[in-house]
C-alpha cells in the first residue's frame, strides 16, 4: 500500500496536525514505511497459530475477596457540612 503527500496534507488537515511543507516529504516517507511493515505483517501465514491471550504463558493469581477495612462512613459524615440518609449533600451547581 502506497499513500501520495496530499492524502498526508488531508489527513493532517482533518486531525488538526499542523504538518509544515518541508516536513510534508518526510512525514509521508515514514508513513509509508510503516505501512510497507504492516503489508508485511499481513502477508505472514497464520492460519496454524493458536492465538495466546499472553505471550508469557503466566497466570494471573487473584487475591482472596475479602474486606479488609472497616465501614468508617458515620465518622467520616460526622465531621461533613452537610449529610442526609448517608448521603453528602452538596450545593447546586447547575440549574
Amino acid at each position: 500500500m502506497s499513500i501520495e503527500q496530499a492524502e498526508i496534507e488531508k489527513i493532517a488537515e482533518l486531525a488538526r496536525i499542523r504538518v509544515s511543507h518541508e516536513e510534508i516529504g518526510q512525514v509521508t516517507a515514514r508513513i509509508a514505511e510503516i505501512l510497507h511493515m504492516v503489508d508485511q505483517l499481513q502477508a505472514v501465514d497464520t492460519r496454524d497459530v493458536e492465538p495466546m491471550a499472553n505471550p508469557l504463558d503466566a497466570a494471573q493469581f487473584l487475591r482472596a475477596d475479602i474486606v479488609t477495612e472497616h465501614n468508617r462512613r458515620d465518622a467520616f459524615q460526622a465531621i461533613a457540612p452537610a449529610v442526609e440518609k448517608g448521603l453528602y449533600l452538596v450545593p447546586k451547581v447547575i440549574e
